[in-house]
């Protein structure tokens, strides 16, 4: 007799049929059967534990936050109040105020949020209808390279708002000088280089990730 003809269906083998609670206890798939945890010795749990410490850092980077809030409704304040006397250009570096505030407020968000999922635990937003969408595929790398471009970003906004007063430029109330907007300049440079290169190396380091998912499948 061959193998294939000794396979009988799984209801034959039963004749008063299959009930749910049958279907489950018969259920050993791989995929079904979930390995027990496991149990670490001491000296690792403590190190691996230890991540917690990071905790509070977090929590301090949310009270950076509500500064960040509290500076945000300041300036918004005073742009509102003095709306009618403001000229343009003032009114142009206030509002670059509060955009530089909420792109370093996104930035802790990044950080805050980010950090945690990556390097302390999960935070378990998958079916959570706000979960951020570059949250699913997070890892040091890409928060890495997430967080040169806020830094770029703010950058920009700063470099901005010395090109708007750069007229003041050798007057006696300037608040900017030209070895100030040159090395603004330069650091900028730098930022984007930095950027570059950390987006060049991340690259580098996920080719083979990327090449070895497509020869598993």
């Amino acid at each position: 007799m061959s193998v294939k003809s000794r396979r009988q269906p799984l209801a034959e083998c039963f004749p008063g049929g299959l009930t749910n609670s049958d279907n489950v206890a018969m259920d050993i798939s791989p995929g079904s059967v979930s390995a027990p945890p496991l149990t670490l010795k001491p000296l690792p749990r403590l190190i691996f534990a230890s991540r917690w410490l990071q905790v509070p850092l977090y929590l301090g980077l949310i009270v950076a936050q509500v500064v960040y809030v509290f500076l945000f409704v300041k300036e918004l304040y005073e742009l509102v109040r003095n709306a009618m006397t403001f000229d343009e250009q003032n009114i142009m570096l206030i509002v670059l105020g509060l955009i530089d505030v909420v792109m370093i407020s996104n930035l802790l968000v990044m950080v805050i949020v980010g950090g945690y999922e990556t390097f302390v635990s999960r935070l378990r937003l998958n079916r959570h209808p706000d979960n951020p969408e570059w949250l699913s595929h997070v890892d040091s790398g890409v928060l890495k390279v997430k967080l040169a471009m806020s830094i770029i970003g703010i950058s920009s906004i700063s470099l901005l708002r010395s090109f708007v007063e750069a007229h003041t430029l050798g007057m006696p109330d300037a608040k900017i000088t030209a070895a100030g907007v040159m090395w603004q300049t330069i650091i900028h440079s730098v930022f984007i280089l930095s950027a570059i290169g950390i987006t060049y190396v991340d690259r580098l380091s996920s080719a083979p990730k990327a090449n070895l998912a497509q020869h598993d499948h």
